[in-house]
């Protein structure tokens, strides 16, 4: 319970000092705000909207707005002529943390995020005590001062800031990836359905109109081949065929003609 409460006091004396670091930097000139918010790992640092802003997470909503204003106006590009494209990105970068924050469920998100940095230093304060007092050592941690506390708050906070959105990267690259396994797949069967329709069209057998010895013609992908039935084989009528059409008798007595002469 006294690590908890040594937690929660360090935790307030962070606050007060953020609140008295937002003062100062304020103040900051345009091109001041333009190089915090375009600094190395800016694409990380800028994941914490309330760092963006320079405000007190539990600010209010007006308090919100009238940081916003202040904050657009000293990096807007219009004020900024003599370095548009740098001013327009960290226009971006403060607009994007601002409507952020103006939607319930990203801001409860980004409160979340933060807390559980608060938490997490706490519960490793709070084992390093334990550690310390079963050693039989004093139970000091660096920690324990207000700005070591407030630098290992703000190092843990933007780390699990970078693990969410490495999560949502991968997620989205994973989304993409079977969506675009969908499309080809889709692709592939309409390219199968345009095929068998071309073969259906291109591909048809039909009786050789007026052929004497029941040839047909084959039709295939528009080249007319014609096909001499040499099988025999039998109609609905009964009769025979091959080469032409004879009865079974009559193609008897035919034989024993030719074999008497």
């Amino acid at each position: 319970m006294a690590a908890d409460g040594s937690g929660e006091e360090a935790f307030n004396t962070f606050y007060t000092e953020v609140k008295q670091i937002e003062k100062r930097d304020s103040v900051l000139t345009s091109k001041q705000q333009i190089e915090r918010l375009l600094r190395p790992g800016s694409s990380y640092f800028n994941l914490n909207p309330f760092e963006v802003l320079q405000i007190d997470p539990e600010a209010t909503d007006e308090e919100l707005k009238k940081r916003f204003r202040q904050l657009s106006i000293l990096v807007h590009p219009d004020k900024n002529q003599d370095d548009v494209d740098r001013a327009q990105l960290a226009f971006e970068a403060v607009d994007k943390a601002y409507k952020m924050l103006l939607e319930p469920d990203q801001k409860k998100k980004a409160l979340d995020v933060v807390h559980a940095g608060k938490e997490y230093v706490e519960h490793m304060m709070s084992q390093k005590k334990k550690q310390l007092k079963k050693d039989g050592k004093p139970i000091d941690v660096e920690e324990d001062d207000p700005e070591m506390f407030r630098q290992a708050v703000y190092k843990q906070t933007m780390k699990l800031f970078a693990e969410l959105e490495i999560k949502r990267k991968e997620r989205e690259a994973k989304d993409m990836h079977e969506r675009k396994r969908q499309r080809e797949e889709e692709i592939e069967t309409q390219e199968k359905a345009k095929r068998e329709r071309e073969w259906q069209k291109n591909f048809e057998v039909r009786q050789f109109s007026g052929s004497p010895d029941g040839c047909e013609t084959l039709v295939f992908h528009r080249v007319c081949v014609c096909v001499c039935v040499c099988v025999r084989r039998r109609r609905v009528t009964g009769e025979w065929t091959a080469g032409g059409t004879s009865r079974p008798k009559e193609r008897l007595r035919k034989r024993r003609r030719t074999a008497r002469s």
